[in-house]
């Protein structure tokens, strides 16, 4: 089972190799993903939904510590990627999974902290006004959860984000079972339908519209123990909602290394706390990576997490240029580094394996979800 362990991770290899013409353009690489299909499922007990919402994780082991974690087993790669859905009626099921892989053709946060800075410096995060950006793409992707959260559009009723959003590790997070999703939408007095306001000193004022969620996605990686293990690797979650959302979804894409990425640069927005009411758009410079994560210092506050980091690259099939999401934020981290103490905020890189669950959970069928 070890040595599948390693073919899977060998998946991960993209089969493209980086032109050195200087007119080479950031080009999606070309994966070839694993199959995940479900095996089983079985009915849990309902859950109490008594853990409180926690707008970040806080971990203090840093790059060096998680590259100097042991590979994951088969069977444990299967038992993390394995997962629960939590239904609107408040049911609860689990699914184990089976991981296959075609000839034609792994995955695989340990309590120190300073949760207060997530700011480094000069706070370079702009907060985006007016309809005119916030109902475009690709800022009209992100979207509020009620449990404090942000989240990202990825199909044409699922959002994705962060497990810690909805779970705590232990327990679900109160609100879950009615979790809603908002919308912003340009706020009418007396049912106008609103004019321009691009000319005016102030922003056109803006509201969310809800949606409730159908059910919802929690790998087993995060579920096993809680947020300050290795769980952090599997802090994402797939809401489904209960009626399309209408609005312009951003794919999902496997996450290539840091230095394929245009300029060594990430972007994401989210509706960070200390700006009630604002979405908030960043980007900054991969610091370091693992195998599961991102490690970056773009300026953060809790109600970020969830959020979807994505990057823009030439899609060579299509001949054109393409935004997607390659990453979630998860939140902060405090490292000793060599006596040291560094901040990072860090991301859940969308890795094969992940990106053939994720898939796998949107469409529900492997056949459309074998390029990565």
């Amino acid at each position: 089972m070890a040595a599948l362990s390693t073919l899977i991770l060998l998946l991960c290899a993209a089969k493209d190799v980086m032109p050195s013409s200087p007119h080479w353009k950031p080009t999606w690489p070309s994966y070839r993903v694993p199959v995940i299909l479900p095996q089983s499922t079985l009915s849990l007990d309902k859950p109490q939904f008594d853990a409180e919402a926690r707008l970040e994780v806080v971990s203090p082991c840093g790059p060096a510590c998680h590259k100097s974690s042991p590979l994951p087993t088969y069977e444990e790669v299967k038992n993390y990627l394995s997962y629960e859905t939590l239904y609107a009626n408040g049911s609860l099921t689990e699914t184990e999974v089976g991981i296959y892989i075609l000839s034609n053709g792994g995955d695989g946060a340990r309590g120190r902290s300073r949760t207060k800075r997530q700011i480094y410096g000069y706070d370079s995060r702009f907060s985006i006004f007016g309809k005119d950006f916030l109902l475009n793409y690709p800022f009209s992707t992100s979207v509020k959860l009620s449990t404090g959260c942000t989240g990202t559009l990825v199909a044409e009723k699922h959002v994705l984000t962060a497990a810690h959003c909805i779970h705590d590790g232990k327990s679900y997070v109160k609100g879950a079972q009615k979790l809603r999703v908002g919308f912003l939408k340009p706020k009418h007095k007396d049912g106008s339908k609103g004019s321009n306001t691009t000319n005016s000193a102030m922003p056109e004022k803006m509201k969310f519209q809800w949606i409730r969620v159908k059910r919802t996605h929690v790998p087993k990686g995060w579920i096993k123990g809680n947020a300050n293990d290795i769980g952090m690797d599997y802090d994402y979650a797939l809401l489904e909602l209960k009626k399309p959302h209408k609005r312009k979804f951003m794919k999902i894409g496997v996450s290539p290394p840091a230095r394929h990425l245009p300029g060594g640069r990430i972007h994401f927005s989210g509706y960070d706390n200390d700006r009630p009411g604002n979405l908030v758009y960043r980007f900054c410079d991969v610091k370091d990576e693992t195998y599961d994560l991102l490690y970056q210092q773009c300026d953060a506050q809790p109600g970020a997490s969830g959020s979807g980091v994505y990057v823009r690259m030439w899609k060579r099939q299509n001949h054109k240029w393409e935004r997607k999401i390659i990453g979630i934020f998860s939140g902060h981290q405090w490292v000793d580094m060599n006596g040291t103490p560094q901040d990072f905020n860090v991301a859940v890189r969308i890795t094969p394996l992940k990106y053939a669950q994720i898939c796998y959970w949107i469409k529900g069928n492997y056949l459309d979800c074998r390029e990565g």
